[in-house]
Order: C-alpha cells, then structure tokens, then sequence
C-alpha cells in the first residue's frame, strides 16, 4: 500500500515527460529578454543620436556587444522554444513534426549566428 495520492504518482509523468523544463525555459528566458530589453532601449535613447556612426562606435564597446549578442541569443532561443511548442501542438504527423522543427532549428540556429557575428564583427573592428 502507497502513502502517495493518485496525482502525486502521475505527476511529471505525462506524454513529454519534459514539460515543465521547457516551460520553465521559457521564462526564464523571458526575464532575460525584459532585463536585456530595458538595457538596450535605455542605452540606445541615452545617445546622443541614432546615426549609423554614433551606433557603431557604442557597439563596439565590449560591454556592449557582449549584451548585445546576449539580447540576440536569449531572442533566437526563446523563439525557437516558442515555435517548438507550436509545431508540436499544430503540426499533423511524425514525419512533418521532424522536418518542420529540424528546418526551423537550422533556420534559428542560422539568424543566432549571423546576428552574433555581425555584433562581433562591428566590435572587433573588421573592415566588411
């Protein structure tokens, strides 16, 4: 005889078994984006001007790309667990599931990417 009720038993044992990680994944990251969101609006209207050399010249700083490319990370990865959950829930068959998801990683896997290396290329100063 158990001492533990039925819902106690059954919890964190449904279909995905990770649902609640990925929830929390989501939260979290949607804090990080709040706090990095507020930095970047702040910092951008404590410019003197949003001219393209004012902007570059305020990115290059290291600080500041390192927030940056953390703003552009945290936002790719909470979008890609967004779209997840959508595909998940919307997307018809097994088949479709996977190859939808495994193109959308690519594709966030690639916007991340390029968004970080445009960042990092402003602050390290190479020439285009």
């Amino acid at each position: 005889m158990s001492l533990r009720s039925p819902i106690g038993i059954v919890l964190g044992h449904g279909a995905a078994k990770e649902g609640g990680a990925h929830w929390w994944t989501q939260r979290v990251t949607s804090v990080a984006l709040v706090l990095l969101g507020v930095w970047f609006v702040v910092a951008l209207l404590g410019l003197p001007d949003l001219s393209y050399a004012v902007v570059i010249a305020w990115l290059a700083k290291p600080v500041n790309a390192v927030l940056a490319s953390l703003l552009v990370g945290t936002a790719v990865y909470h979008s890609l667990l967004g779209v997840q959950v959508v595909v998940e829930d919307y997307v018809i068959g097994h088949g479709k599931k996977v190859a939808t998801m495994l193109l959308l990683n690519f594709v966030h896997v690639a916007l991340g990417a390029l968004g970080i290396f445009s960042i990092l290329k402003i602050a390290f100063g190479a020439s285009a």
